[in-house]
């Protein structure tokens, strides 16, 4: 009988041949049974789609249908996959589907919809266009293409403010590096926040707190506190300027190197710390590129009025800056 036969072999007599059509009819008919079968379990819901998938994944295995057949089968079960939320099992089924049939409409349009689930907005784009071809007064595939180009356009535009916010991040790391400037980890960011220090061209007018007028020029002194922390290495360094932009979460940024800007082993000293008198002739950037001065995210100095007690107690060295 010609179900004894070995695989591949072929079938000699007339019985072989006859028995060998009546099972490719029975599996043809338990195929497109089994297609049946699965749609009635989609149009049953939910809690059905499961048996619907195993349906479709049954019909196929017996490999008997056409190609256009099979393609339907692949389809079905993509839309199935779709409903379910299994994208990437989706577009896979639909590409399978389209590879055994290039006009399978549906195909296209459920291969979309899963490019477009997964973020894959070119291989969404190239379905649609692919399925409009076929089929030029599609309504369905020209609104999902519409609605793929927006997507599309956005995400440029964003990667483009993403790729404009990094290099200005590394322009600024690599200029600072050039000054000599280090940078450490950022302080006051509650008072700050992400707020940059700007240059103010006007003359400041008097504190609305210092009633008795203590800070002015002549009655004041700048004190910074020398190798406050660790300098950060570059990718934080990097990561902290992204801060508040459309790079703010980029993970890689590329071209990253482990070490830190010049000078990048400053700790704070063991022992009592001191603070360094800034010499008010000397330019910020002078007193900035010092090898003991770390940015901590934004220039910190400590500004003490000579009227003050607590001055008096400084300069009696009755005082001195945390350790």
């Amino acid at each position: 009988m010609a179900l004894w036969m070995e695989k591949g072999s072929e079938p000699l007599t007339d019985a072989e041949k006859a028995d060998l059509d009546a099972i490719a009819a029975l599996k043809e008919s338990a195929a497109f049974e089994l297609k049946e079968k699965g749609n009635q379990y989609v149009k049953m819901g939910k809690k059905h789609y499961s048996d619907a998938i195993d349906c479709y994944t049954r019909a196929i295995d017996q490999k008997v249908l056409s190609d256009s057949e099979t393609s339907l089968l692949f389809s079905n079960r993509a839309h199935v996959n779709l409903l379910l939320g299994n994208y990437r099992r989706a577009l896979t089924d639909s590409e399978e589907a389209l590879n055994l049939s290039p006009t399978n409409i549906k195909a296209f349009y459920r291969a979309a919809k899963a490019s477009l689930s997964l973020n894959l907005l070119s291989e969404a784009k190239s379905h649609c266009e692919n399925g409009i071809k076929q089929d030029p007064d599609n309504q369905e595939l020209k609104k999902l293409l519409s609605q793929i180009d927006s997507l599309k356009l956005e995400q440029e535009q964003r990667q483009a403010q993403v790729s404009m916010a990094i290099s200005e991040a590394k322009n600024l790391l690599s200029a600072m590096e050039s000054r000599g400037y280090k940078i450490g980890k950022a302080m006051f960011r509650e008072l700050v926040g992400l707020r940059k220090p700007v240059l103010d061209k006007k003359s400041s007018p008097p504190l609305p707190w210092d009633t008795e007028n203590n800070y002015n020029c002549k009655d004041v002194e700048i004190y910074y506190e020398p190798a406050s922390g660790a300098c950060l290495p570059k990718k934080k360094i990097l990561h902290y300027f992204l801060e508040g932009t459309a790079a703010s979460n980029v993970e890689d940024i590329g071209n990253e190197e482990k070490d830190a800007v010049r000078n990048s082993n400053h700790l704070r000293p063991s022992g009592s710390a001191k603070w360094v008198k800034v010499n008010e002739k000397r330019t910020l950037h002078d007193v900035l590129k010092e090898p003991n001065f770390i940015i901590q995210g934004i220039p910190v100095f400590y500004v003490v009025s000579k009227k003050s007690d607590f001055y008096k107690k400084f300069k009696a060295g009755l005082w001195a800056p945390p350790s």
